[in-house]
């Protein structure tokens, strides 16, 4: 849903054993960014983490399983201009993930590491920080 230059979206913060985490790269475009998009119309957030998940890395999640992080805003990595307000969940990883829908590519990302500079603006500088500030689940 986009609004007067903000982009509401859902995005999913999923994580291996060693605490990396799945960013995704949708085609034609060249950020990576945690996997999500936007919803549908009558779709809560939860629910449309829940279905973006499922089309863009084949994961199946529980809508009463994902762990709210927060509402976050930063620059849209896509769309010059706009705004993106996500709200973040977090859910374990408990299945194999695959390129699906508009998925171009998956690369898992240390967040301890030094950063690549092709992320997204809202998970560099807005989800990265509140991840190592809070602990592991």
């Amino acid at each position: 849903m986009t609004t007067a230059g903000v982009i509401r979206v859902s995005a999913v913060v999923l994580r291996d054993a060693t605490g990396a985490v799945l960013t995704v790269r949708k085609r034609g475009t060249s950020r990576f960014m945690l996997p999500g998009g936007k919803p549908e119309t009558g779709e809560t957030p939860a629910q449309t983490a829940v279905r973006e998940v499922q089309e863009e890395v084949g994961l199946t999640l529980r809508v009463e399983t994902l762990r709210p992080l927060g509402v976050l805003r930063a620059a849209a990595a896509n769309e010059d201009g706009f705004e993106v307000e996500a709200d973040v969940f977090e859910h374990a990883l408990d299945a194999p993930v695959a390129v699906g829908a508009e998925i171009a590519e998956l690369r898992w990302l240390d967040p301890d590491a030094p950063l690549p500079p092709d992320l997204a603006p809202l998970l560099r500088d807005r989800v990265l920080p509140l991840l190592q500030a809070s602990p592991r689940p």
